[in-house]
Protein backbone atom coordinates (compact mmCIF):
# COMPACT_ATOMS: atom_id res chain seq x y z
CA UNK A 1 0.00 0.00 0.00
CA UNK A 2 1.47 3.19 -0.72
CA UNK A 3 1.82 6.03 1.43
CA UNK A 4 -0.91 8.41 -0.63
CA UNK A 5 -3.42 5.64 -0.87
CA UNK A 6 -3.07 5.16 3.66
CA UNK A 7 -3.79 8.90 3.60
CA UNK A 8 -6.74 8.66 0.76
CA UNK A 9 -8.18 5.29 2.84
CA UNK A 10 -7.75 7.31 6.29
CA UNK A 11 -9.28 10.56 4.97
CA UNK A 12 -12.11 8.63 3.43
CA UNK A 13 -12.86 7.15 6.69
CA UNK A 14 -12.93 10.25 8.52
CA UNK A 15 -14.97 12.10 6.14
CA UNK A 16 -17.55 9.15 5.66
CA UNK A 17 -18.63 9.51 9.31
CA UNK A 18 -18.81 13.30 9.26
CA UNK A 19 -20.68 13.19 12.46
CA UNK A 20 -19.43 10.76 14.24
CA UNK A 21 -15.98 11.93 13.39
CA UNK A 22 -16.87 15.66 14.69
CA UNK A 23 -18.60 14.38 18.06
CA UNK A 24 -15.13 12.42 18.53
CA UNK A 25 -12.69 15.37 17.92
CA UNK A 26 -15.06 17.34 19.39
CA UNK A 27 -14.41 15.90 23.01
CA UNK A 28 -10.84 16.56 22.20
CA UNK A 29 -11.18 20.24 21.21
CA UNK A 30 -13.17 20.71 24.87
CA UNK A 31 -10.06 19.29 26.23
CA UNK A 32 -7.78 21.35 24.42
CA UNK A 33 -9.87 24.81 25.01
CA UNK A 34 -9.99 23.90 28.44
CA UNK A 35 -6.19 23.90 28.98
CA UNK A 36 -5.79 27.09 27.01
CA UNK A 37 -8.00 28.80 28.64
CA UNK A 38 -7.55 27.38 32.14
CA UNK A 39 -3.81 28.05 31.94
CA UNK A 40 -4.16 31.79 29.84
CA UNK A 41 -6.41 32.63 33.16
CA UNK A 42 -3.57 31.73 36.00
CA UNK A 43 -0.80 32.78 33.75
CA UNK A 44 -2.89 36.08 33.39
CA UNK A 45 -3.33 36.54 37.16
CA UNK A 46 0.06 35.36 38.16
CA UNK A 47 1.46 38.22 35.88
CA UNK A 48 -1.04 40.88 36.84
CA UNK A 49 0.02 39.88 40.87
CA UNK A 50 3.96 39.93 40.11
CA UNK A 51 3.28 43.29 38.72
CA UNK A 52 1.57 44.52 41.64
CA UNK A 53 4.15 43.81 43.53
CA UNK A 54 7.27 45.01 41.69
CA UNK A 55 5.58 48.31 40.84
CA UNK A 56 7.60 50.10 43.57
CA UNK A 57 10.55 48.76 42.32
CA UNK A 58 12.62 45.22 42.45
CA UNK A 59 15.27 46.67 44.91
CA UNK A 60 13.39 46.87 47.86
CA UNK A 61 13.64 44.82 51.49
CA UNK A 62 10.99 45.05 53.56
CA UNK A 63 11.34 45.31 57.11
CA UNK A 64 8.48 44.84 60.18
CA UNK A 65 8.01 45.08 63.91
CA UNK A 66 7.91 41.65 65.44
CA UNK A 67 9.40 38.11 64.56
CA UNK A 68 7.18 36.09 62.18
CA UNK A 69 6.80 33.85 59.55
CA UNK A 70 4.45 35.08 57.34
CA UNK A 71 6.49 36.96 55.09
CA UNK A 72 6.03 40.02 57.71
CA UNK A 73 3.76 41.83 55.08
CA UNK A 74 2.98 45.01 55.97
CA UNK A 75 0.29 45.70 58.82
CA UNK A 76 1.72 42.38 60.41
CA UNK A 77 0.87 42.29 64.17
CA UNK A 78 3.25 43.85 66.49
CA UNK A 79 4.15 41.50 68.83
CA UNK A 80 7.56 42.30 69.75
CA UNK A 81 9.18 43.73 73.03
CA UNK A 82 10.95 46.64 71.60
CA UNK A 83 9.30 48.55 68.67
CA UNK A 84 10.26 49.65 65.34
CA UNK A 85 11.43 53.10 65.84
CA UNK A 86 12.31 56.02 63.90
CA UNK A 87 15.96 55.60 65.42
CA UNK A 88 15.96 52.42 64.07
CA UNK A 89 15.08 53.94 59.95
CA UNK A 90 17.84 56.61 60.50
CA UNK A 91 20.60 53.98 61.81
CA UNK A 92 19.78 51.70 58.62
CA UNK A 93 20.02 54.51 56.46
CA UNK A 94 23.68 55.35 57.05
CA UNK A 95 24.34 51.66 56.09
CA UNK A 96 26.60 51.33 53.15
CA UNK A 97 24.81 50.86 49.74
CA UNK A 98 20.95 51.65 51.11
CA UNK A 99 19.80 54.81 48.96
CA UNK A 100 17.05 55.67 50.85
CA UNK A 101 14.72 54.35 53.82
CA UNK A 102 10.97 54.83 54.06
CA UNK A 103 9.50 54.22 57.49
CA UNK A 104 5.66 54.05 57.78
CA UNK A 105 2.59 53.62 58.99
CA UNK A 106 -1.13 53.75 58.05
CA UNK A 107 -4.22 54.79 59.73
CA UNK A 108 -7.82 56.06 58.50
CA UNK A 109 -9.08 59.48 59.68
CA UNK A 110 -11.29 61.87 58.39
CA UNK A 111 -10.66 64.68 55.72
CA UNK A 112 -12.29 67.98 55.80
CA UNK A 113 -11.60 70.59 52.80
CA UNK A 114 -13.49 73.39 51.22
CA UNK A 115 -16.68 72.60 53.49
CA UNK A 116 -16.44 68.75 52.25
CA UNK A 117 -15.63 65.86 54.48
CA UNK A 118 -14.24 62.01 53.58
CA UNK A 119 -12.70 59.54 55.44
CA UNK A 120 -9.94 58.24 53.95
CA UNK A 121 -6.52 56.27 54.90
CA UNK A 122 -3.52 58.22 55.45
CA UNK A 123 -0.27 57.85 55.10
CA UNK A 124 2.43 58.35 57.20
CA UNK A 125 5.75 58.32 56.02
CA UNK A 126 9.17 60.15 55.24
CA UNK A 127 10.33 62.52 52.00
CA UNK A 128 11.72 59.76 50.20
CA UNK A 129 8.52 57.92 49.08
CA UNK A 130 8.92 59.15 45.62
CA UNK A 131 12.55 57.41 45.02
CA UNK A 132 11.58 54.89 46.80
CA UNK A 133 8.05 53.72 45.77
CA UNK A 134 8.89 55.07 42.72
CA UNK A 135 5.40 57.55 42.46
CA UNK A 136 6.00 61.28 41.57
CA UNK A 137 4.12 64.42 42.33
CA UNK A 138 2.08 65.66 39.31
CA UNK A 139 1.47 69.34 41.32
CA UNK A 140 4.25 70.68 43.78
CA UNK A 141 6.42 68.35 45.47
CA UNK A 142 6.49 65.55 48.29
CA UNK A 143 7.02 65.96 51.87
CA UNK A 144 10.05 67.72 52.50
CA UNK A 145 13.28 66.18 54.57
CA UNK A 146 12.24 67.53 57.65
CA UNK A 147 13.64 66.21 61.17
CA UNK A 148 10.27 63.53 61.41
CA UNK A 149 9.60 64.33 65.40
CA UNK A 150 9.24 68.37 64.41
CA UNK A 151 7.78 67.98 60.83
CA UNK A 152 5.91 70.84 59.30
CA UNK A 153 2.02 70.27 58.79
CA UNK A 154 2.35 69.28 55.23
CA UNK A 155 0.34 67.31 53.31
CA UNK A 156 0.07 65.90 50.03
CA UNK A 157 -3.09 64.04 48.11
CA UNK A 158 -3.56 61.13 46.30
CA UNK A 159 -4.78 61.78 42.72
CA UNK A 160 -8.56 60.53 43.81
CA UNK A 161 -8.63 62.42 46.75
CA UNK A 162 -7.76 65.01 44.90
CA UNK A 163 -10.43 65.07 42.56
CA UNK A 164 -13.08 64.03 45.30
CA UNK A 165 -12.12 67.32 47.25
CA UNK A 166 -10.97 69.92 45.13
CA UNK A 167 -12.90 68.97 41.63
CA UNK A 168 -10.40 69.82 39.38
CA UNK A 169 -9.28 73.26 41.10
CA UNK A 170 -5.50 73.61 42.22
CA UNK A 171 -4.85 72.27 45.82
CA UNK A 172 -1.87 74.04 46.17
CA UNK A 173 -1.71 76.23 49.55
CA UNK A 174 -4.97 75.26 50.45
CA UNK A 175 -5.67 74.41 54.25
CA UNK A 176 -6.91 70.86 55.11
CA UNK A 177 -7.73 69.06 58.22
CA UNK A 178 -6.33 65.16 58.93
CA UNK A 179 -7.70 63.61 62.18
CA UNK A 180 -8.54 67.31 63.39
CA UNK A 181 -5.33 68.41 62.58
CA UNK A 182 -4.50 71.41 60.14
CA UNK A 183 -2.10 71.00 57.28
CA UNK A 184 -1.16 72.53 54.35
CA UNK A 185 -1.17 71.06 51.04
CA UNK A 186 1.69 71.18 49.47
CA UNK A 187 1.61 68.64 46.16
CA UNK A 188 -0.63 66.01 44.71
CA UNK A 189 0.75 62.57 43.36
CA UNK A 190 -0.07 60.97 40.16
CA UNK A 191 -2.07 58.30 39.59
CA UNK A 192 -0.99 54.69 40.90
CA UNK A 193 -4.25 52.73 41.06
CA UNK A 194 -4.20 49.69 43.25
CA UNK A 195 -2.31 47.17 45.15
CA UNK A 196 -3.83 44.19 46.33
CA UNK A 197 -7.11 45.85 46.97
CA UNK A 198 -5.64 48.95 48.36
CA UNK A 199 -6.24 52.17 46.90
CA UNK A 200 -3.30 53.96 46.93
CA UNK A 201 -4.67 57.39 45.12
CA UNK A 202 -7.51 57.96 47.73
CA UNK A 203 -5.02 58.69 50.40
CA UNK A 204 -3.16 61.69 51.92
CA UNK A 205 0.52 61.56 53.51
CA UNK A 206 1.63 63.28 55.99
CA UNK A 207 5.13 63.34 57.87
CA UNK A 208 5.62 60.02 59.93
CA UNK A 209 6.23 61.79 63.00
CA UNK A 210 2.72 63.25 63.05
CA UNK A 211 1.10 60.47 61.62
CA UNK A 212 2.30 58.34 64.52
CA UNK A 213 1.12 61.04 67.39
CA UNK A 214 -2.24 61.18 65.49
CA UNK A 215 -2.90 57.39 66.11
CA UNK A 216 -1.39 57.15 69.06
CA UNK A 217 1.52 54.40 67.91
CA UNK A 218 4.87 53.57 69.08
CA UNK A 219 5.80 51.38 66.13
CA UNK A 220 6.54 51.65 62.72
CA UNK A 221 4.51 49.33 60.39
CA UNK A 222 7.19 48.93 58.25
CA UNK A 223 10.52 50.05 57.13
CA UNK A 224 11.03 50.28 53.03
CA UNK A 225 14.62 50.05 52.04
CA UNK A 226 15.94 50.74 48.53
CA UNK A 227 18.94 49.79 48.15
CA UNK A 228 21.93 50.19 45.01
CA UNK A 229 20.78 47.69 41.85
CA UNK A 230 24.61 46.64 42.31
CA UNK A 231 24.39 45.24 45.55
CA UNK A 232 23.46 41.76 46.70
CA UNK A 233 20.06 41.93 48.45
CA UNK A 234 20.31 38.79 50.68
CA UNK A 235 24.08 40.14 51.92
CA UNK A 236 22.61 43.33 52.61
CA UNK A 237 19.44 41.77 54.49
CA UNK A 238 21.99 40.39 56.80
CA UNK A 239 24.09 44.14 57.49
CA UNK A 240 20.36 44.91 58.43
CA UNK A 241 19.49 42.30 60.57
CA UNK A 242 22.93 42.88 62.26
CA UNK A 243 22.32 46.45 63.41
CA UNK A 244 19.27 45.76 64.21
CA UNK A 245 20.04 43.11 66.61
CA UNK A 246 22.90 45.63 67.78
CA UNK A 247 20.11 47.99 68.84
CA UNK A 248 17.21 45.92 69.71
CA UNK A 249 19.25 42.99 71.52
CA UNK A 250 17.35 39.89 70.21
CA UNK A 251 16.10 39.72 66.26
CA UNK A 252 11.91 40.46 66.79
CA UNK A 253 11.59 41.85 63.60
CA UNK A 254 11.46 40.39 60.16
CA UNK A 255 13.09 41.31 57.13
CA UNK A 256 12.19 40.49 53.60
CA UNK A 257 13.67 40.74 50.28
CA UNK A 258 11.40 41.20 47.41
CA UNK A 259 12.94 38.32 45.82
CA UNK A 260 11.75 36.31 48.70
CA UNK A 261 8.22 37.35 48.19
CA UNK A 262 8.14 36.70 44.62
CA UNK A 263 9.83 33.39 45.16
CA UNK A 264 7.29 32.11 47.20
CA UNK A 265 3.86 34.25 45.62
CA UNK A 266 5.41 32.50 41.88
CA UNK A 267 5.99 29.02 43.24
CA UNK A 268 2.34 29.54 44.77
CA UNK A 269 0.61 30.97 41.55
CA UNK A 270 3.31 28.19 39.21
CA UNK A 271 0.95 25.39 41.78
CA UNK A 272 -2.43 27.28 40.73
CA UNK A 273 -1.77 27.44 36.82
CA UNK A 274 -0.73 23.42 37.13
CA UNK A 275 -4.13 22.89 39.30
CA UNK A 276 -6.43 24.51 36.54
CA UNK A 277 -4.08 23.24 33.41
CA UNK A 278 -5.11 19.61 35.28
CA UNK A 279 -8.70 20.19 35.23
CA UNK A 280 -8.55 20.78 31.62
CA UNK A 281 -6.65 17.32 31.26
CA UNK A 282 -9.49 15.75 32.53
CA UNK A 283 -11.39 16.90 29.31
CA UNK A 284 -8.41 15.30 27.29
CA UNK A 285 -9.00 12.12 28.74
CA UNK A 286 -12.60 12.04 28.46
CA UNK A 287 -11.77 12.73 24.68
CA UNK A 288 -9.17 9.74 24.64
CA UNK A 289 -12.22 7.85 26.23
CA UNK A 290 -14.25 8.55 23.17
CA UNK A 291 -12.29 8.15 20.56
CA UNK A 292 -11.30 4.67 22.05
CA UNK A 293 -15.05 3.99 21.72
CA UNK A 294 -15.53 5.05 18.37
CA UNK A 295 -12.71 3.61 17.10
CA UNK A 296 -14.04 0.38 18.26
CA UNK A 297 -16.92 0.48 16.52
CA UNK A 298 -15.22 1.37 13.38
CA UNK A 299 -13.48 -1.98 13.62
CA UNK A 300 -16.68 -3.47 14.22
CA UNK A 301 -18.08 -2.06 11.17
CA UNK A 302 -15.11 -2.02 8.54
CA UNK A 303 -14.65 -5.93 9.38
CA UNK A 304 -15.24 -6.47 5.50
CA UNK A 305 -12.99 -3.93 4.66
CA UNK A 306 -10.32 -4.82 6.52
CA UNK A 307 -10.72 -8.39 5.01
CA UNK A 308 -10.36 -7.10 1.67
CA UNK A 309 -7.55 -5.14 2.20
CA UNK A 310 -5.35 -8.01 3.66
CA UNK A 311 -6.80 -10.40 0.53
CA UNK A 312 -5.15 -8.15 -1.51
CA UNK A 313 -2.21 -8.40 -0.04
CA UNK A 314 -2.12 -5.17 2.72
CA UNK A 315 0.03 -6.16 5.62
CA UNK A 316 -0.62 -6.26 9.14
CA UNK A 317 1.40 -3.30 9.77
CA UNK A 318 -0.38 -1.12 7.08
CA UNK A 319 -4.08 -2.38 8.48
CA UNK A 320 -2.54 -1.52 11.89
CA UNK A 321 -1.57 2.18 10.17
CA UNK A 322 -4.60 3.15 8.85
CA UNK A 323 -6.52 2.67 11.94
CA UNK A 324 -4.33 4.38 13.80
CA UNK A 325 -3.84 7.33 11.36
CA UNK A 326 -7.59 7.90 11.58
CA UNK A 327 -7.18 8.37 15.56
CA UNK A 328 -3.87 10.94 14.90
CA UNK A 329 -6.04 13.12 12.50
CA UNK A 330 -9.54 13.09 15.07
CA UNK A 331 -7.35 14.02 18.07
CA UNK A 332 -5.35 16.60 15.58
CA UNK A 333 -8.40 18.09 13.96
CA UNK A 334 -9.82 18.60 17.33
CA UNK A 335 -6.77 19.41 19.20
CA UNK A 336 -6.34 22.55 16.55
CA UNK A 337 -10.17 23.37 16.94
CA UNK A 338 -9.53 23.27 20.69
CA UNK A 339 -6.55 25.86 20.41
CA UNK A 340 -8.66 28.31 18.25
CA UNK A 341 -11.12 28.13 20.82
CA UNK A 342 -9.08 28.48 23.83
CA UNK A 343 -7.56 31.35 22.15
CA UNK A 344 -10.73 32.92 21.01
CA UNK A 345 -11.95 32.48 24.51
CA UNK A 346 -8.98 33.61 26.16
CA UNK A 347 -9.34 36.55 24.17
CA UNK A 348 -13.08 37.31 24.55
CA UNK A 349 -12.46 37.73 28.37
CA UNK A 350 -9.89 39.77 28.37
CA UNK A 351 -12.17 42.14 26.22
CA UNK A 352 -15.40 41.70 28.37
CA UNK A 353 -13.16 41.83 31.82
CA UNK A 354 -10.68 44.28 31.39
CA UNK A 355 -9.84 43.42 35.12
CA UNK A 356 -9.42 39.91 34.25
CA UNK A 357 -5.71 39.19 32.70
CA UNK A 358 -5.24 36.31 30.62
CA UNK A 359 -2.19 35.30 28.69
CA UNK A 360 -1.89 32.34 26.66
CA UNK A 361 0.86 29.74 28.10
CA UNK A 362 2.16 28.83 24.96
CA UNK A 363 4.69 25.70 26.76
CA UNK A 364 0.93 24.06 28.34
CA UNK A 365 -0.81 25.16 24.66
CA UNK A 366 2.06 23.08 23.28
CA UNK A 367 2.25 19.93 25.95
CA UNK A 368 -1.60 19.62 26.00
CA UNK A 369 -1.30 19.03 21.79
CA UNK A 370 0.80 16.78 22.05
CA UNK A 371 -1.02 14.95 24.81
CA UNK A 372 -3.94 15.05 22.58
CA UNK A 373 -1.82 13.35 19.34
CA UNK A 374 -0.80 10.70 22.07
CA UNK A 375 -4.27 9.97 23.57
CA UNK A 376 -5.46 9.43 19.98
CA UNK A 377 -2.62 7.04 19.33
CA UNK A 378 -2.98 5.03 22.73
CA UNK A 379 -6.75 5.61 21.82
CA UNK A 380 -6.14 3.70 18.39
CA UNK A 381 -3.54 1.01 19.62
CA UNK A 382 -6.19 -1.37 21.04
CA UNK A 383 -8.43 -1.22 17.82
CA UNK A 384 -5.86 -0.81 15.10
CA UNK A 385 -4.35 -4.33 17.09
CA UNK A 386 -7.67 -5.79 16.93
CA UNK A 387 -7.94 -4.84 13.38
CA UNK A 388 -4.49 -6.01 11.83
CA UNK A 389 -4.78 -9.45 13.82
CA UNK A 390 -8.10 -10.00 11.71
CA UNK A 391 -8.26 -13.28 9.57
CA UNK A 392 -8.79 -12.31 5.82
CA UNK A 393 -11.03 -15.42 5.10
CA UNK A 394 -12.96 -14.57 8.46
CA UNK A 395 -13.29 -11.09 8.29
CA UNK A 396 -14.49 -11.32 4.67
CA UNK A 397 -17.24 -13.92 5.67
CA UNK A 398 -18.46 -11.51 7.89
CA UNK A 399 -19.02 -9.09 4.98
Amino acid sequence: MRLDDLFHLTGSAVLAHRTRSLLTGLGIAVGIAAVVLLTAIGEGVQRFVVKEFTQFGTNLIAISPGKTETLGMSGAVISNVRPLSLDDADALRRLPQVRAVVPFIQGNAEVEADGKTRRTTVFGTGHAVPEVWQITPALGRFLPDDEPRQARAFAVLGSKLRSELFAGRSPLGQRIRVGGETYRIIGTMHPKGQLLGFDLDDTVYIPIGRAMAMFDRESLMEVDVLYSANANADELAEKLKARLVARHGTEDFTIVTQDQMLEVLGSVLDVLTLAVGALGAISLLVGGIGILTIMTISVNERTGEVGLLRALGAGRRQVMALFLGEAVVLSGVGGLAGLLLGIGGAWLISAAVPGLPTHIAWDYVTLALLIAIGIGLLAGVVPALRAAGLDPVTALRAE
